[in-house]
Formats: structure tokens, C-alpha cells, sequence
């Protein structure tokens, strides 16, 4: 029970009810809807109250009937009133920030000083672009190449060598000089390099990295990390030919992996890489392929058979690719999908699938007997459809069959679906038998070998890594056999060494460390943590955190992608043989492709993004990989559409036909353009806007790439053209290091204008040291504008024979060139070469010259008493202005505020120093377009109010010249909200007109400013600044949007983090199947590390061909972590606070999000000029469902702003409206991968290149390996393990 009252006045009373009889009252005030309520007091407050006689409670109770509100009408809110305030505001606004930003004159000197504005050319753009990056990627791969040659002439000569002992730089066991050097480690001098992160590192040097499961001492290995050796002087060399070159390495098929520059390897917390795992590798030694894998689920496969054949499957799916199709079926008497809606189908190996997969393969049971014909042929039919439906990878096909045993030969099922035409076989068959004691190894090794695939017997977890990877080699033997074809292959975007399976490890560390710090805090204050009061700030926190989904550090994930090609062992007594040396391969980060792909070029809002054959973008000014300083788990798969957002009022994931064809030219690499209505999100997905776009693009030829260039509508077809001749103006006489005088400036610090190729050779301690110096070398005698790249080499010559010692097979063999340097000339590049964008560093010292006077004239122009007062007042503390080249200048202002008592957000330009990259850049432009006479006011969102909290304000400065209209530039000024809220108070609380009986100094009236995206400014409660209004006003919000005051502009998340409760509540005990997990982590480290104790001092002697590929390993933690088995119980002691204390554990998933923003309508603002509607009201006139309030609230448009009046008036008993920005999952009733597969299936490009059979492969007998012996004492620690387990 509750009693409504709805006169907010009488809240400033602050009465309080209590003991009333038998019910006990206390007021409550609904912030959301400005009523009080008075409700019951909960009962521990009753033993704090006092008497109250029945008489006063019935008078008191009289009184609030009798006030407005429940019944009597009252004085409306005069809308005139309401008009002139919005009005003197903004003007006042305006008057102020024209002056301290001196918008006026600067448009004037740049009009003075012919500054032009000429056409911007998308089809142009996207075509330099495109060539720029595809010559870059030509100078990687012909480094690459050379690495590749001199790899296979050294392992030629070197094959026959035994080596039993080498002295290497083990990359983890090499120490910085001047540190303790452990036992068995050696020191080396590392430096640390920019070019290289930052990270130490000795460039005249490689180090090798060597698996944890791989043991270095085996001859094989040993040897071929000796002749690899020598591919030391091949990395220096190119390094040197091209500098921008980033990490160039070999991985040896051996498991180790040689790496340029030499550095000291660190992964915490622990050391889980395995080059063979990674896309480089694996998409260069296979070409692209479908994969069919038969888990035998019967009732033999129990216990560690059914752990061994889950952990084979979870490593079979590591090693495929955004390139490869899979799918799993699980037999025992039926033949089932592992996944129902993967049914008859293939799916790609994304992240995702990938993961729905091993997600899956956790729940399965065993039970019945296996019928292997049933699985064959399915497998068999499935891969033969995928044939003729030319679906999937349309190359390589293959089954893996994971059993403890095959009962016959089944020759009838292979002579049906794959002998038909012999010698070629179009599926091959990988046999994976599990179990230590196996009654018959002939069979499956038989179906292996008459199948072109390979047999492996696993009766260990700790050999199923190493000998999963085996089924490479075999695929890659005709590459090998045809020996002429390197195909070169390039990765998508990835995450340098952080292996994507840490994404679970990392967020249960997470969780962990936030259930610690709860007990924690439980155990310091009880109380305070059961408090009420703290309940809610940590649900808000966990809230906050967990639904923003822009938050990240993307600095430690070093995106690129990678380059590789294989290493084929071509002595021609290797023919039975077929070996694959390893792969050789070179990094390409992103931020190398993003500096050939200027902003400068692009304009303010406009954007370059590439696309791989997938559809997936290999960068994207929209890609957000990261989440919480996390991975995404299927951060590598974001598809176009999933980035460019149509304008359509479709559901989720509804393409529509223009964006489809759109899609489709853009994947088959075609060249064009297209023009469409998009939508987009920015500010960290609080804000949203509509625009349309002009897209061009075209095939970075030689590479699976596309580029696009998009170019907003209109202004996006104009550029801004002046240039400041160096030369010209020194002969003037005038003094070009003087635009650039004091410290009050700033360049675009990501912005190349000038650069030496050896960058470590000249650091310097900001860009802006950078651009001084190349300014004072551009006036010195002899000063040239080199080319912004390295001129692309010849590959190769041609007419060159094979050199002496390269195996005799007499075939052409063509000899590296070198590089050009920047110069034009054949050679190094040397030390103190540079290259510069010619074009933007002239333009930038033109807008220095046009901005010089900015603070100059600001002390020194003598302004009115009106401009004085008006910047005193709204107490401005800073001005700026930031130019289309890059150039940022301010000017602070110790004005109206005293500076011991403003401490102010700080400097600005450690906040602001990007130019067009600023958020408040970007909203200017677009408000330009709007309304170009106004400022775009914003506030940061949802902090606590603070003396010091600045409100910015920009303004862009469009030159209108030929019929063109562009950018140059935009204004700004940062004040004091406090000063603002006091001239707001000051303004609204007067009559501005006759017969006006109510303003917003009026207890029941409310007036906020709004901003064009529905935040508020200002309001009469500063804590609201920076919140969304429709969780203050929701009805309010919700009338204004119905009335087309705001349109909603609907966000779909295609990149979003959900988080699925694993059904485990955390507890200071680990549970059962924690347990589990912790005995199987300490199992595979035991049995590996005794493989490689035992192996290093005692087997030399036993050493057979077997061991040439190392022994197996295992990951330091299980993939699929997440217990799956009900939680434990916590004890008697902690039930009374197990649901404040404990969290739910959680996992990571991919999701699809949507939310509700929203924009002001820009039809309700006239064209500048129309007298007859400028200034019109926008009033709230309808009759609305409220009692006696014809016009519960009032909007006006604040003058040459970007913001809204909104009075409200609260004698009206507003209903209660709850709204909300923050995202929501989009709910599918099944699972995301299923619901994609369901939609339409977006169509991909086939890579180029597949080699998938070689007439001699006929010839080669290997198929088989067994299991390798472990020693006697191996079966004690098995057997103490499960003694562990038993007595849990």
C-alpha cells in the first residue's frame, strides 16, 4: 500500500510519518518521475520512530489533498517565456565563443591568403591507396622470398650432418647484460627499439623459441637448428634493404621457430606457443581444406580414452583457419552432428564455430555399440556433396576418425566414394586410434594408408598435440613433390603470440580476483558489505563494466597480419619422403597498412577499411577486438556488414539486396563504387547518426585484399587546397620556424609528415621535435622530397640456373635483388634516410601561417565589454583550434577563475591533440551541416558533478569557394559547468515576458538542457549532467520521440560480449570438476617435463626415425575449462551471506547486442534565413492523458547550439516511463552460430592457389606412426593421479 502525492513542493518540507497506528510511513521520493510516495517502513527503522497523534496525521493527510495536482488546475508555464530564455542563452553562448575562438577572422586569412577548395576523388583515392599497400606487401614478400631460397640451399647442404650438440640463443633462456645470468642461461645485449614496440631486442642476432613439449636435443632437431643459423645474415640483410620490415621467422617442422630481432621471450603465465598451431604456418603448409571428424562416442570409449579422443578433437580444430570448413559427427550405433543445426552441412572454422564446437563436445556421453559404416558414408557424402555444390574450401578434404578400435577394412565404402578415380583420391583419411592397450593396430593403420591420410596411435594426453600435427605434413606433400609452387599466404587480422584460447583462462582470473576482493571486504566490514548501499554501487560497477562494450587496451594485442610461404626440402633422394622444412614468414602489423592509408587524404569522417576474401575486415575504424583488456573470442571474423551498418528498419542480421551486391563486388575484388544510407555509433556507443555515404573500391592486386575508401555525403567530395612553397617563402625573407613559436601547439601524433626510415637511429621526444627538425633541414641548401616508401624491387631475375649444391635438378633458380633505397638506387638503406608526405607538410606550415596569430590576437584585440563579461562568466578556461592537416593550437585563459581554485581537467593538450580524430571535431562537422551558425556543446557522461567538470564546445569552419564547400578547420572553448548551471539559473529563474507566473526557479517546474542526442548539460540536479534523460524523464523522453522531436536510431553490436553463467557459483573450496581440471594441468606438466628429464640424460642410446618429430605436450590449461557439474554446497557457516558474497562464474560469449539511441530531428530547426519559422516554439500542444495538464512539458530549440529547453512541469502527475541506452542481447532462441547458419549464408572468395595431389605421392609409404615408450615411473604418477581423483 502506498499513498501518491503529487505536489513536489512538499518535499522540501522533508515531514516524516511515523507510528501512524498500526502502519508505519516514511517519505520516498521517485527521482524518475518526481513524486512522492509514502510507503511502509521496513521494519528495523519502526524501533527508531516516534509517536505521531492520529489528529495530526489526519490533517496532514487533509493538506496533500488539497494541493495542486490532484485535482485543481493551476497557472500553465508561459511558452514565451521559454522562447526567450533558449534564445538569450544561445545567443549569449555564441557571442561568447565567437570571440575567444576569433571564428571570424580566421575565415577571413584563409579567404585572403587563396585557399582553395578543389575535389576530393574517391575512384582516385582507393586506386593510390591500393597501389601504396599492394607495394609495401610486395617489398615483405621478396623478403620473404630470400628467406625462403636461402632456407632450402642451407638444409641441402647440411642434411647429411649429424649434430648432437649446439650452442644456440635460446630466445627463454637468454638474459638483458647487467642482470643475474641463471645456470644454463646465457647473457646478451638488448636495447629496446620503437620499431619493434619498444621490447629489447638485438638486431644483429636471431633467437630460437622451442616448444614446452619439444625437446631440443634430438639430433634432427638439433641439426636443423644449426643450418638455420645461417639464415641470421638473410634476416640482417633485409632488415637493412627495408627497414619498415617488422618480425621475420622461420618455423621448422621440428616445432622450434627462428625469430629476427633476437629478444628475450616472456609469456605469462605460461609458455603455450607452438608455431605449427599458428595461421601462418598451418594456411602455408595445407592449402585451404574441408574437415570431417568421426568421434567414436560407443561404450569402450570411457574414462581417459573418451578425455584422450576430446582433447585430439579440441587440437584437430586449433589448427584450422577462417579458410577451412569443418564439421564433427559423434557415433555409436547413430551417427549424429555434434551439433543439431549443423546438420548436412559444413561450417567455416571461424573463432566462433570453432568454439560452439568445443563447447559442445564437453556434454557428450558414451553409450552402445560404434557402426562404422553408417559414420563412413555419411562423412564420405557429405565431403562429395561439398564437391559438386562447389561449397566449402573447394581444395583439400579429409576425415579424421578419433576410435579405440576399427572391426573391418570397409574397402566397399572407400571403392564407392573415393577409388573411383585412381591414382587420385579426393578425400584423405587420418586415423587417430586411442587407448594404451589396443587389441588390433593393422586394420586402422591400413585404412589410413589405402586413403593417402596417416595412422597415429594416442594412449596419452600428453602425445596428442604433437602427433595431431602430423596430418600437415601429409597434406602438404604435394606442394612438396611439385617443389616449383611457393604459394604465398596471408593470414587475418591476429593477435601477435597471445594464443585465443587465454580469452577463458583470463576472464576466470578475472572472476577470481573479484571473488577474492569480495571476501575480502566481507571479512574487513561485514556491515558496510551487507549494506544496502553497497550492494547496489557493486551491481552498478559490475553493470557498467560488463555491458560497455567499447572498453579495452588494444595497445598490449599488436594486431597484423602475416605473410608466409613454405620450405620444401628439394633433394631429389626426398622424393619418397616429401618433407615440408617449415615455413618462413614475415609480420605486417596493421599500423604499418594504416599509415598507407592517410586520414589526411580521406577527410574528416571518412574512413578506409580492407577486406579479406571472407568478408572479413582485416582492419576497420569500427573492429573492437578487445574487451576488457581481453580477446574477443571471435575477434578475427568480423564481417563487413557486421561493421557497415545499412539505414533500413530490418531486424537483425536482415541484409538487404544493396548491401548484399555490395558485399559481393567488394569480396570478388571487383573495382567501383556505390552510394548507400548508413547508420553508425560513436562515443563509446552512447551517441548515433544517419549519413550517407559514397564507397569506392578495388583488389589489392596479388593478395586475397580489397579496399575500401568511404567518403561522407557532400562535404566528403571537397578538400581545402593551400600550400606554404619552403623555398618561396625563405627567399621572401620570411621566417617558417616562427608559425611554430611557444609550446601552445600540437601535431597529429600519429601522422607521418616527414620520417626517417631508421627510426632508432633518430628518437626524438614528441612529433612535434620531429616536425622542427625536418623543417630545419628543409631550409638548409640541398634539401629534396624523397618518396613517402621504398621503391619495390624486382623479385627475381630470370635465366639464372640453380646454384651449385642446391640438389642438381637442373630447374630455373632465380637469385634475390636487393631492394632500391630512397634514392632510386640498388642497395641498403642508409642510416639517415627519410621519406615525407609532401603534400601534408605543406599544407600543415600553410595552416600554421593562417593560425599563427591565434593566442596573439586573442591578448592583444581589445574586446567589448560584452565579450569580456560574457567569458568571465561562463568562466572559459581554454580556446583552440584544430586544423584538416593535423595542427592543433590553444590558448588558456586565467580569466573568471581564480587558478588556485580551478584545478581543471589539465592541460589540453594531453587530452585533445588529434585534430580530426577528436570526437568533438567530428560532431562539429556534421552540425555544420545542420545548422552552420552553432556550437556542439557536449559534457563527459555520468560523472559526479565536480567544481572543476568542463563543458566543450566546437565549431567547424567550412570555406565556400567554386561552388565547393569544405572543412578547414574547427573552433572551440572549454568552460565551467558551474558557471554555466549559475547564468542557466540566473537566466531562467526571471519572467521574460509580461504575465508569466511560473520559471524554473519555481519549486514545481524542471528545466534541463538537452544536447541533440538527448544527454543533458545542464539540469536543476547537477549529478544528472552527462546522464541519459530518458532514465530521468522517461515519459517526458518518450513524448518527445513519439511527437518526431528525437528519432530513434537503432544499433545492432555485431561484435558483442554476453556472458553465459556456467551454472557454478565461485566458493573458497575448488569444486569437483576444479579439482579435475587442476590434476589434469599438473598431469600433462609432469608426464612432459619427465619426457624431456628423461629423454636429455638417459635415451641416446634408444634414439630411433620415430623421434625426428618431437615428443607430444600439452597446454598449461584445458580449453574448455568451465565446470559442468552442479556447485558445491557451500557450508552452514557461509549460507547466510552466499548470495552477497559469492559471485556467479561466468563465461565468455559471443552475442549480437542492440539498443535504442537516439538524435534530434534536424527538420525542426529552418534553413537560416526563413524569418517565418525561425524561432518558433517547439511546444508541447497535444491533450495528453494527464489531468489538467494540457502541457505537462515545454522544448525549445537553444539558438545556434546544438542543444534543447525542456521545462517540465511538475504539478502534473507525469507517469513513470523507464527507458534505457544501455545494449541488450538480442535473443534467437538458440544459439548465435546456429541462428547465422539458419539465415543466409554470406558467400565467400576461394583463395587462388590449391595443391592438393601429386601423381608421385603414390610412392611415398610413410603413414603411420605408433605410440612413443614413456618410462616405467610414468604409470606411478598416472596411477597417483587417479588415486587423487578417487579420493575427492
Amino acid at each position: 500500500m502506498a499513498l501518491v502525492w503529487g505536489w513536489r513542493g512538499f518535499e522540501a518540507a522533508r515531514y516524516r510519518l511515523d507510528c501512524a497506528g498500526s502502519a508505519v510511513w516514511h517519505r520516498h521520493w521517485a527521482p524518475l518521475s518526481g513524486l512522492v510516495h509514502l510507503v511502509p517502513m521496513e521494519e528495523e527503522e519502526t524501533r527508531r520512530c516516534w509517536p505521531v497523534p492520529r489528529m495530526h496525521l489526519l490533517l496532514l493527510l487533509l493538506l496533500v489533498s488539497a494541493q495542486p495536482g490532484n485535482g485543481e488546475a493551476h497557472d500553465p508555464i508561459n511558452p514565451q517565456s521559454v522562447q526567450q530564455w533558449a534564445k538569450t542563452l544561445g545567443m549569449e553562448l555564441w557571442t561568447c565563443g565567437k570571440y575567444v575562438t576569433r571564428r571570424d577572422d580566421l575565415l577571413e586569412r584563409y579567404n585572403k591568403q587563396h585557399a582553395n577548395v578543389i575535389e576530393r576523388s574517391g575512384s582516385n583515392i582507393v586506386l593510390e591507396m591500393a597501389k601504396e599497400v599492394k607495394e609495401m606487401m610486395d617489398l615483405k614478400i621478396s623478403a620473404l622470398k630470400r628467406i625462403m631460397d636461402a632456407a632450402e640451399a642451407t638444409a641441402i647442404s647440411s642434411h647429411e650432418e649429424l649434430v648432437l650438440e649446439h650452442e644456440y640463443w635460446n630466445a627463454k633462456l637468454i638474459v638483458p647484460q647487467g642482470e643475474e645470468v641463471p645456470e644454463g642461461s646465457r647473457e646478451m645485449v638488448l636495447t629496446p627499439n620503437s620499431h619493434f614496440y619498444n621490447i629489447p631486442v638485438n638486431t644483429s642476432f636471431s633467437t630460437v623459441h622451442v616448444p614446452t613439449n619439444v625437446f631440443d636435443g634430438a639430433p634432427d632437431v638439433m641439426r636443423a637448428i644449426k643450418w638455420s643459423e645461417n639464415l641470421d645474415s638473410i634476416f640482417s640483410n633485409n632488415y637493412k634493404f627495408d627497414p619498415s620490415l617488422s618480425w621475420q621467422y622461420f618455423g621448422s617442422s621440428f616445432g622450434f621457430m627462428r625469430q629476427y630481432p633476437a629478444l628475450q621471450w616472456k609469456q605469462e603465465p605460461v609458455d603455450l606457443y607452438d608455431c605449427r598451431t599458428r595461421g601462418w604456418y598451418i594456411e602455408a603448409a595445407t592449402s585451404a581444406k574441408d574437415v570431417v571428424i568421426l568421434v567414436d562416442f560407443s561404450g569402450s570409449m570411457t574414462g581417459m580414452r573418451k578425455e584422450i579422443a576430446r582433447h585430439a578433437v579440441n587440437s584437430i580444430l586449433d589448427t584450422l583457419s577462417n579458410n577451412d570448413f569443418v564439421n564433427i559427427f559423434t557415433f555409436s550405433e547413430e551417427t549424429q552432428e555434434l551439433i543439431p543445426c549443423f546438420r548436412d552441412t559444413l561450417v567455416q572454422a571461424t573463432l566462433a564455430n570453432v568454439r560452439e564446437l568445443k563447447g559442445s563436445l564437453e556434454e557428450l556421453e558414451t553409450k552402445d555399440i560404434a557402426n562404422f559404416t553408417t559414420a563412413l558414408t555419411r562423412a564420405f557424402e557429405l565431403l562429395q556433396w561439398a564437391r559438386e555444390e562447389r561449397y566449402g574450401a573447394m581444395c583439400n578434404q579429409a576425415i579424421m576418425l578419433v576410435t579405440d578400435e576399427v572391426p573391418a577394412l570397409y574397402e566397399e565404402i572407400f571403392q564407392e566414394y573415393n577409388w573411383k578415380e585412381l591414382p587420385n583420391m579426393p578425400v584423405r583419411l587420418f586415423t587417430y586410434l586411442i587407448g594404451r592397450e589396443v587389441p588390433d593396430v593393422e586394420r586402422i593403420k591400413w585404412v589410413a594408408c589405402a586413403n593417402q591420410g596417416y595412422y597415429v596411435h594416442l594412449s596419452t594426453l600428453a602425445e596428442v598435440r604433437e602427433s595431431v600435427l602430423n596430418y600437415v605434413q601429409v597434406m602438404a606433400r604435394p606442394m612438396v613433390l611439385r617443389r616449383t609452387d611457393h604459394p604465398v599466404t596471408w593470414t587475418p587480422v591476429y593477435a601477435d603470440v597471445t594464443d585465443p584460447k587465454m580469452t577463458d583462462w583470463l576472464w576466470e582470473m578475472k572472476e577470481c580476483a573479484e571473488q577474492k576482493e569480495r571476501f575480502e571486504s566481507y571479512r574487513k566490514n561485514k556491515e558496510k558489505f551487507d549494506s544496502k548501499e553497497e550492494q547496489d554501487r557493486r551491481y552498478a560497477k559490475k553493470l557498467r563494466r560488463t555491458q560497455d562494450q567499447t572498453s579495452g587496451d588494444l595497445i598490449k594485442y599488436q594486431l597484423m597480419t602475416s605473410v608466409s610461404m613454405p620450405v620444401f626440402d628439394t633433394r631429389d633422394n626426398a622424393t619418397r619422403v616429401a618433407n615440408l622444412l617449415g615455413v618462413a614468414g614475415t609480420d605486417v602489423p596493421i599500423q604499418d597498412i594504416l599509415k598507407l592509408l592517410p586520414p589526411h587524404m580521406l577527410g574528416v569522417n571518412g574512413y578506409a577499411f580492407i577486406v579479406t576474401n571472407n568478408g572479413f575486415v582485416l582492419t576497420h575504424p569500427d573492429l573492437r577486438p578487445v574487451f576488457q583488456d581481453i580477446l574477443k573470442p571471435s575477434y578475427n571474423s568480423v564481417d563487413m556488414s557486421e561493421v557497415e551498418l545499412m539505414d533500413t528498419e530490418t531486424e537483425a542480421r536482415e541484409l538487404s539486396d544493396a548491401m548484399k551486391a555490395f558485399r559481393d563486388a567488394v569480396i570478388n575484388q571487383s573495382t567501383g563504387t556505390v552510394t548507400l544510407d548508413t547508420r553508425y555509433h560513436f562515443d563509446g556507443m552512447r551517441r548515433a547518426s544517419r549519413i550517407r555515404r559514397h564507397y569506392y573500391y578495388t583488389a589489392i592486386a596479388t593478395t586475397p585484399f580489397t579496399l575500401v575508401v568511404s567518403l561522407p555525403d557532400k562535404y566528403g567530395a571537397s578538400k581545402v587546397h593551400g600550400v606554404e612553397e619552403i623555398r618561396r617563402s625563405v627567399a621572401e625573407g620570411q621566417h617558417i620556424m616562427s608559425y611554430f613559436k611557444g609550446k601552445d601547439w600540437r601535431v597529429h601524433p600519429d601522422w607521418i609528415y616527414c620520417k626517417y626510415h631508421y627510426d632508432t637511429e633518430h628518437e626524438f621526444d614528441s612529433a612535434e621535435h620531429e616536425l622542427l627538425h625536418f623543417l630545419d633541414r628543409a631550409q638548409r641548401p640541398g634539401w629534396h622530397w624523397p618518396l613517402r616508401k621504398l621503391s619495390t624491387p624486382p623479385e627475381r631475375q630470370s635465366g639464372e640456373r640453380e646454384q651449385p649444391g642446391r640438389g642438381g635438378s637442373g630447374r630455373a633458380r632465380s637469385r634475390p635483388t636487393p631492394p632500391s633505397n630512397a634514392n632510386g638506387k640498388t642497395g641498403k638503406v642508409d642510416k639517415d634516410s627519410y621519406y615525407c608526405d609532401r603534400n601534408l607538410f605543406l599544407s600543415l606550415l600553410f595552416d600554421a601561417k593562417m593560425t599563427e596569430g591565434f593566442s596573439k590576437n586573442l591578448s592583444e584585440s581589445p574586446p567589448t565589454d560584452s565579450e569580456k563579461g560574457l567569458k568571465e562568466q561562463f568562466g572559459v578556461t581554454v580556446s583552440f583550434i584544430a586544423t584538416h592537416t593535423g595542427l592543433t593550437r590553444w590558448h588558456d585563459f586565467p580569466l573568471g577563475v581564480d587558478p588556485d581554485d580551478a584545478n581543471v581537467e589539465g592541460q589540453f593538450s594531453s587530452h585533445h591533440n588529434k585534430a580530426t580524430d577528436e570526437l568533438w571535431y567530428r560532431r562539429a562537422v556534421e552540425q555544420h551541416m545542420v545548422q552552420p551558425d552553432s556550437f556542439v556543446y557536449s559534457v563527459p557522461h555520468e560523472v559526479s558533478h565536480q567544481n572543476d567538470t568542463l563543458i566543450t564546445a566546437s565549431h567547424a569552419l567550412f570555406l565556400n569557394k567554386n561552388e565547393r564547400r569544405a572543412p578547414v578547420a574547427v573552433v572551440g572553448f572549454q568552460f565551467l559547468q558551474s558557471a554555466l548551471f549559475n547564468r542557466f539559473q540566473n537566466i531562467t529563474s526571471k519572467c521574460a515576458v509580461p504575465n508569466c507566473k511560473r520559471t524554473c526557479a519555481s519549486q514545481n517546474v524542471s528545466c534541463y538542457l538537452l544536447d541533440n542526442h538527448g544527454y543533458v548539460i545542464i539540469s536543476d540536479n547537477l549529478q544528472e549532467s552527462g546522464h541519459f534523460f530518458g532514465e530521468i524523464q522517461g515519459y517526458v523522453m518518450q513524448k518527445m520521440i513519439d511527437e518526431g522531436i528525437y528519432q530513434r536510431i537503432r544499433i545492432f553490436d555485431y561484435q558483442a560480449v554476453c556472458f553465459k553463467g556456467d551454472g557454478v557459483t565461485s566458493d573458497a573450496t575448488p569444486s569437483r570438476m576444479q579439482k579435475h581440471h587442476i590434476l589434469s594441468w599438473f598431469f600433462d606438466w609432469i608426464v612432459s617435463k619427465f619426457l624431456f628429464l628423461y629423454v636429455q640424460t638417459s635415451l641416446q642410446d634408444i634414439w630411433h626415425s620415430s623421434w625426428a618429430y618431437p615428443s607430444g605436450g600439452e597446454e598449461a590449461y584445458e580449453e574448455n575449462y568451465e565446470d559442468t557439474t552442479e556447485s558445491g554446497k557451500p557450508g552452514d557457516r557461509h549460507k547466510r551471506t552466499e548470495g552477497k558474497v559469492l559471485i556467479n562464474r561466468t563465461r565468455p560469449q559471443t552475442c549480437d547486442q542492440q539498443v535504442d539511441l537516439y538524435q534530434l530531428n534536424t527538420r525542426l530547426r529552418s534553413p537560416r534565413g526563413s524569418s517565418d519559422k525561425k524561432g518558433k516554439p517547439i511546444t508541447n500542444n497535444q491533450k495528453y492523458e494527464i489531468k489538467y495538464c494540457t502541457r505537462p512539458f515545454l522544448i525549445e530549440p537553444v539558438e545556434t547550439s546544438n542543444m534543447i529547453l525542456v521545462v517540465v512541469d511538475s504539478l502534473c502527475e507525469i507517469p513513470f516511463h523507464e527507458m534505457t541506452v544501455i545494449p541488450n542481447e538480442v535473443s534467437y532462441n538458440e544459439s548465435l552460430a546456429c541462428h547465422r547458419l539458419r539465415g543466409n549464408i554470406l558467400p565467400r572468395k576461394t583463395l587462388g592457389t590449391c595443391i592438393n595431389h601429386h601423381p608421385k605421392e603414390k610412392e611415398i609409404e610413410l603413414c603411420g606412426r605408433a605410440n612413443r615408450p614413456i618410462h616405467a615411473w610414468s604409470g606411478l604418477i598416472v596411477a597417483l593421479l587417479f588415486w587423487l581423483l578417487a579420493t575427492e
